[in-house]
């Protein structure tokens, strides 16, 4: 039997942000969120992050640019330690807080640049492993 689009989502979610993240997240699903948590398994995780037009790397590159646009900074946070799964480099993130230096604005790119330092720092100084 094939898997079916949750599955799916699963293991592209986990590949992405890895298992101590979608353990956390999936530790904390309520009666309130689990639809949404669902939701997002299967449409966003199994349909978007699964197509084959662009790259799990360009795939991170526009998510980080669009969360940085948008001044979404835990979610911001949280992609840009996925980059560590999908293959986007700390040059590939520099380039992208530039161009949303340019099209969202400079106050908009300076707390993205402040949240991927912070957020490579605490990678940095993490054990090795995690």
């Amino acid at each position: 039997m094939s898997e079916n689009r949750y599955e799916v989502g699963m293991k592209t979610r986990r590949s992405v942000l890895g298992d101590a993240h979608v353990d956390r997240a999936s530790a904390n699903v309520t009666e309130i969120d689990a639809g949404f948590q669902r939701y997002i398994t299967e449409n966003v995780w199994n349909g978007v992050w699964t197509s084959e037009a662009f790259t799990k790397r360009e795939r991170s590159i526009v998510t980080i640019a669009l969360l940085a646009g948008l001044g979404h900074e835990e979610e911001l946070a949280m992609h840009i330690r996925a980059t560590l799964n999908t293959g986007a480099t700390r040059e590939d993130i520099r380039e992208v807080l530039m161009h949303v230096a340019v099209y969202a604005g400079v106050p908009t790119a300076n707390t993205a640049f402040r949240i991927a330092k912070q957020t490579y720092a605490e990678i940095d100084a993490a054990p090795k492993g995690e």
